[in-house]
């Protein structure tokens, strides 16, 4: 798998590229500059960008701008995005496409979580750092959310980190079947219909996303 790198910081970005290189995967660019981004994705066509939020030339949101431009020029590019921070402000347009993750840089020390996220993201998944996740949790305001139970809402954060209903199960050590009732009630909670079905676990997350972003 080709990857292109794009982070400032050069001890961070040169530490991914050998752990994935050593992973196997083939690291084909990797720049410090948002500007310089967009046109090495360009000319190494790589399978998975990994960005960092804030780059530079104004190390403010440039790395996610630049994504956000990325994804509007090469729909089926997956990207993965790291920040050291909670930003949510242009994740939420890219985690409904799919192929998205949001990943804060301390996950990367979980070295095989890391990795699992990136298998993930490059095979068309989403997944969000349960941290993202939590602190939208706690500052969520009055929306059809509210109407979740805190278990329900424990299993939307894991399904935001892309898990599957085995893997929901095994964390909050429940039946299958319990969660599968959990993932129903929530899905029926934010009026997800039956149309929505392929993409119901990824719209329930947007939703999610969107009722913060949009107060914030």
């Amino acid at each position: 798998m080709r990857v292109v790198i794009g982070e400032d910081s050069a001890l961070f970005r040169e530490g991914i590229a050998a752990l994935l290189e050593s992973s196997g995967y083939d690291v084909v660019g990797r720049t410090a500059d948002a500007r310089e981004l967009r046109d090495l994705v360009r000319s190494t066509s790589p399978d998975l960008a990994l960005i960092d939020i804030r780059m530079p030339p104004d190390l403010t949101d440039d790395g996610a701008r630049a994504a956000a431009e990325i994804r509007s020029e090469l729909p089926q590019l997956p990207i993965l995005l790291l920040s050291a921070h909670v930003e949510t402000r242009h994740s939420v347009a890219l985690v409904s496409q799919g192929g998205f993750g949001y990943l804060l840089k301390d996950r990367v020390l979980d070295v095989d979580d890391f990795l699992a996220t990136v298998e993930r993201v490059a095979a068309g998944g989403s997944a969000l750092d349960p941290e993202v996740v939590a602190r939208l949790v706690a500052a969520r305001t009055e929306s059809a959310l509210d109407t979740l139970t805190p278990r329900e809402l424990e299993v939307l954060a894991l399904m935001a980190e892309g898990r599957t209903n085995a893997g929901i199960s095994r964390q909050l050590w429940l039946t299958e079947r319990t969660v599968e009732t959990h993932v129903s009630n929530i899905l029926a909670k934010l009026d997800l219909t039956e149309d929505d079905d392929g993409h119901r676990r990824v719209l329930a997350v947007l939703a999610f996303l969107e009722a913060r972003a949009t107060r914030s």
